[in-house]
């Protein structure tokens, strides 16, 4: 079972320095605290207590997978037979050992999962879909929907400013 972390109050501050880091986690803290105005001690201190809180989960390079040779993605929906504790868990652990899953939702609704893979091309993604979702005895159907066109928004949504200010 996932422990709940406690929310960590972030104002102004922390959230423009998120922001900055989605669109670029390669500025330094001094750049960061020259674009948020505040002091490069105070920049580190508050980028320490966002990575200790759990705020912020890392720190990744964007890749193009099709220069990797991967140039075909699609998302499978996955129904299992009983959406219960060992089934979702059993599935969860052998999506995450495919080199070919990039991310995973565990949903609810008519289907459980929603799988994103990154294949080499249609026969690729065949094998992927016959081959290593059909065969695990928990799985019951699947759906396969090629994605024409991928597009990652690095940007978390702001809250409503007269909701900030109600704190």
């Amino acid at each position: 079972m996932r422990m709940e972390r406690p929310k960590p109050y972030l104002d102004r501050t922390d959230r423009a320095l998120i922001g900055l880091l989605q669109k670029d986690a390669r500025l330094t803290n001094k750049e960061l605290a020259a674009r948020v105005g505040i002091a490069q001690s105070t920049c580190s201190e508050r980028m320490r207590r966002l990575e200790r809180t759990g705020v912020v989960r890392g720190y990744h390079a964007e890749v193009d997978l099709a220069s990797l040779g991967f140039g075909l993605q699609a998302l499978i929906a996955v129904q299992l037979q009983r959406h219960e504790r060992t089934q979702v868990d059993r599935f969860r652990a052998y999506a995450e050992s495919l080199r070919e899953v990039v991310a995973f939702y565990h949903m609810a609704g008519s289907d459980d999962f929603l799988v994103h893979v990154v294949v080499r091309d249609s026969d690729h993604l065949r094998d992927i879909a016959m081959g290593a979702f059909t065969s695990q005895p928990e799985v019951t159907h699947i759906e396969t929907s090629i994605i024409f066109e991928h597009t990652r928004f690095w940007r978390t949504p702001q809250p409503d400013p007269d909701e900030e200010e109600a704190r």
